[in-house]
């Protein structure tokens, strides 16, 4: 081997301990900010959801961190509770549409023919529409809630899984090895799991933890828009779209909740781009 192939190697075995590292890091970050989310009823001060006409919209204080908003409730204790509602739910709707367009893309890949056409297509029509758009349409039929706002942007985060599986299938089934596995006499479902399956669920997994962020925002903009989470019901997007009719009288029930979603949608964004780029440099 020569100096510059050994040279060339040692500079991608170091960037490849830092994506490590910095990976590690994030997903520490990530862990951190779910058991806040999950430990959120011990950490509150106050009654989330308690009014107190003596103390509303006040500024932050010793007494209350984030202030309280046009009905004198903690933000603060609002911001936490909401973290339960947002960061869950998207995660929620992340795993769902995971599955359900995994399950149609390794169909379409490994099978092909007209069930391949017709699913396909109707992705293609899915993908053709402006998501958010589509949603806003779904929700305002199906009314609000929280429920309604995972179905509405259900319609359509599947795609993306549904395409990438179906390309990955599509190569799978054309390796040598599993021809040999046909001639076994295995049956196409034992194929599939035991396969198939296994050999995509890293770029599937990849590509789930990109979308977290994503979602994270349609999710908070349906319920901005009074199509989402229904107040009092403490949710980030909701509470953004409660503040702003005082956004000059009390600027904290406005900045609090966002701040939240900025911070959070750029953390999981942070951590889906290292485990991508890890994902990448060890195929490399």
């Amino acid at each position: 081997m020569s100096k510059s192939e050994v040279k060339k190697l040692s500079r991608r075995q170091l960037k490849k301990q830092k994506l490590q590292r910095r990976t590690l890091i994030l997903t520490a970050i990530v862990a951190v900010l779910l058991l806040i989310s999950l430990a959120a009823p011990l950490l509150m001060t106050h009654d989330p959801y308690a009014t107190d006409p003596l103390h509303m919209k006040e500024a932050p204080s010793a007494l209350h961190f984030f202030g309280t908003d046009y009905l004198g409730r903690d933000v603060f204790s609002r911001v936490l509770l909401g973290a339960r509602t947002s960061i869950f739910a998207t995660l929620l709707l992340v795993v769902i549409s995971f599955i359900i367009g995994s399950v149609i893309g390794i169909i379409c890949g490994y099978y092909g023919g007209w069930v391949d056409n017709i699913l396909m297509r109707i992705t293609d029509i899915l993908l053709s529409l402006p998501q958010l758009v589509l949603a806003i349409a779904v929700a305002g039929i199906m009314g609000g809630g929280l429920r309604n706002a995972l179905i509405a942007i259900g319609v359509t985060s599947w795609t993306s899984y549904a395409r990438l599986a179906r390309s990955h299938a599509m190569r799978i089934k054309q390796l040598p090895y599993i021809d040999s596995v046909r001639m076994t006499g295995c049956s196409d479902i034992h194929i599939l799991w035991k396969h198939v399956f296994p050999n995509l669920i890293g770029s599937m997994l990849v590509n789930a933890t990109l979308e977290i962020g994503t979602t994270m925002l349609s999710i908070a903009g349906l319920s901005f828009l009074g199509l989402g989470v229904v107040p009092p019901e403490a949710e980030w997007g909701s509470m953004v779209s409660e503040g702003r009719a005082y956004l000059q009288l009390a600027p904290w029930t406005v900045f609090a909740p966002a701040l939240a979603i900025m911070i959070s949608v750029m953390i999981f964004n942070y951590f889906g781009e290292s485990v991508c780029d890890l994902a990448n440099i060890n195929e490399v």
